[in-house]
């Protein structure tokens, strides 16, 4: 099958852009009447050319200074460049401007036409040529082939058309599986059948039926359905990425519709006013690049106002490069990789470009060392690395592997085993939350939580010494989380099936921890285990040991736990303990009785325990909640499973 490309012009106002289009084609890309009533392009406009193997799309774009945020829409999805230079007028301002838009928006392959050869003779098309290899000098059409030709007589144009085949076949291939999105950079009715959009499809392809995402702006997302496609007038059932689509949108009201919407597979763009970018100052520009610049940002098919915050440095002189990140005024759609371009407030001047590291970003404290680190793995060619910064970066809200391919660049076949290595190597750590709701967290995130819990509670025990547990929420309450609650939920039992945390739902402690007694404390909980053994089944309360406890009543209930949480006490209510002894012989009593009955009251578990009824009722509750029995009725019958002390 053809391969299908976009090709771009580029080159200054009145060098013969649009006439030699129409010279190769046929097809007159004014289409405006202002256009044609002026003699000058002012918006962009679409041909196509069938060459050996290749259907090559073919967007014009003006050549006036006045227009370049036009000629910025109409390069976005271009393969390739045609750069046209007269050779009546040589190299002109905007032939500079637009060869450096094009080596911002890393566009690769070209060719160049000298245009206009017919209206001067050949040395002087030969100075105009070496002019122009002086100038492409160190550029990626620094090997291009310079073709002079003539639009009126036809010299050189069989010659420009075979060096346009060449040239289509030296672009890289790109992958098919990819995530569907185009850039929206033109809109009109078509009676009978209602909103039509154009662009360039930049990535994946779409069908006839299909449903779409659709980017109207203001950080708003509808779905939208696609009624009918078309490519270079003619009706198709698909379209794909390297080809011009015409796109019938069912629904859509031509005046909510404007140039610098996208189109997308649902799930794929996520509307952002804050990205972090690898920057390039233009090394044509007249001032630096400076720290909270107000720039222009030009980005697909969008152009919008924005402020440049530089974060390894205060300023980016002419032909420099480092790492920033652009506030804008109204959200953008972009992607990993993407390149843009930036221009000064007034739109006069093009102040640099660069390329997206950070779709979809929070604001980034300027010259932090491990984060400058992180985005510099962004920048990485390694998918792996770029991979496990996004997963940095997410933080403790989780990430999905479908960001990925928004936020690394990853092709959507390369996310399908890549969560299972990076699990299994120990780079990434899988959670399930409520609802069966998966998270994957960064191991060195996870760890460094875990650290700042173990020191959280370090610091309590230190400060209350007696205290076996704490209060779970307010332990976490101290951690200042920024995250998904659930999360730092699954992460403190993670901790206790790992045995570094004792615990339950209520109160948790370190599992190195054990409470610390003075002498005088150390007898009393003696004392206090003595008399509970004792006393059997009928204890006396915490509060009658005031007396005893002298200077130590106010730790009272801490003694009480500390004998818990050496198994000699175990806790029935707030005002109930027996002693560990008695709590197994009142198990073993209850189940030996139920095995051979078909229950028991609660008068009748009072007089097998030789207890009172104010002990019974919560002993019975106390056996209901280990599991050991429940209430059927007014009786206790053995629970199905039979359950141990918690």
């Amino acid at each position: 099958m053809p391969r299908d490309l976009i090709l771009g012009t580029a080159g200054h106002i009145d060098h013969g852009k649009t006439s030699l289009v129409k010279a190769l084609t046929g097809i007159d890309c004014d289409r405006l009447p202002e256009e044609k009533a002026r003699g000058i392009t002012i918006d962009i406009g679409f041909a196509h050319l069938e060459l050996d193997g290749v259907r090559l799309g073919i967007v014009d774009v003006p050549g006036h200074e006045r227009f370049i945020k036009n000629m910025l829409a109409g390069a976005t999805g271009i393969d390739c460049a045609l750069l046209v230079v007269a050779a009546d007028d040589g190299i002109m301002p905007q032939t500079r401007e637009h060869l450096e838009i094009l080596q911002l928006l890393n566009i690769r392959h070209g060719v160049i036409a000298l245009t206009k050869a017919d209206l001067v003779d050949e040395t002087s098309r030969n100075v105009v040529a070496l002019e122009i290899q002086e100038l492409v000098q160190g550029t990626f059409l620094e090997q291009a082939p310079i073709i002079p030709t003539s639009a009126h007589t036809g010299l050189g144009l069989e010659e420009l058309k075979a060096a346009l085949a060449q040239l289509c076949r030296q672009v890289e291939p790109q992958p098919n599986a990819e995530w569907f999105r185009l850039p929206i950079d033109r809109a009109f009715v078509v009676q009978g059948h209602g909103t039509v959009v154009t662009g360039s499809i930049v990535s994946g392809c779409v069908r006839v039926g299909d449903e779409l995402a659709w980017h109207v702006g203001n950080g708003e997302m509808e779905m939208v359905r696609v009624r009918n496609l078309n490519n270079h007038g003619q009706p198709v059932a698909e379209v794909h990425r390297g080809q011009r689509a015409a796109i019938n949108l069912a629904g859509v009201p031509l005046e909510r519709v404007r140039r610098g919407q996208e189109l997308a597979t649902p799930g794929y763009l996520r509307p952002t006013k804050v990205t972090t970018v690898q920057l390039h100052a233009s090394a044509q520009a007249r001032h630096p690049l400076k720290h909270r610049l107000p720039v222009r940002l030009h980005v697909g098919t969008a152009e919008v106002m924005a402020t440049v915050s530089l974060l390894d440095c205060d300023t980016l002189n002419p032909g420099e490069r480092g790492l920033g990140q652009l506030f804008a005024e109204e959200p953008v759609t972009v992607v990993w990789g993407q390149p843009f371009i930036l221009r000064d407030s007034s739109a006069e001047h093009t102040l640099g470009g660069g390329r997206v590291l950070q779709p979809t970003a929070r604001k980034i404290r300027r010259r932090h060392i491990e984060t400058i680190e992180q985005i510099e793995r962004l920048a990485s060619a390694s998918e792996v690395q770029r991979a496990l910064a996004v997963a940095w970066f997410a933080g403790y809200h989780g990430f999905a592997p479908t960001d990925w391919v928004r936020e690394a660049g990853l092709r959507p076949d390369q996310i399908l085993n890549m969560p299972q290595e990076l699990l299994a190597a120990g780079k990434l750590v899988k959670f399930t939350l409520s609802s069966h709701r998966s998270v994957l967290v960064h191991a060195d995130r996870v760890t460094e939580l875990e650290q700042h819990l173990m020191e959280t509670l370090a610091r309590l025990h230190a400060e209350q010494p007696l205290l076996t547990s704490h209060d779970r929420q307010q332990v976490l309450a101290l951690l200042d989380f920024v995250g998904d609650p659930e999360l730092l939920q699954a992460v403190v039992d993670r901790l206790i099936a790992m045995r570094q945390l004792v615990g339950n739902a209520r109160r948790i402690a370190r599992a190195d921890f054990k409470p610390k007694l003075s002498v005088n404390q150390r007898k009393l909980k003696d004392k206090i285990v003595e008399v509970h053994r004792a006393a059997h089944f009928t204890p006396p309360e915490p509060k009658e040991f005031v007396n005893q406890a002298g200077g130590n009543a106010s730790a009272l209930n801490d003694i009480f736990e500390v004998a818990c949480a050496e198994g000699l006490l175990v806790k029935i209510t707030n005002n109930i303990y027996l002693a560990a002894e008695a709590e197994e012989q009142m198990r073993q009593l209850i189940r030996q009785r139920l095995e051979h009955s078909p229950g028991l009251t609660v008068a009748e578990i009072r007089d097998l325990l030789g207890t009172t009824r104010k002990y019974a009722v919560p002993l019975c509750e106390y056996l209901d909640r280990i599991g050991l029995t429940r209430r059927d009725g007014d009786l206790r019958v053995l629970a199905s499973v039979t359950g141990t002390v918690g």
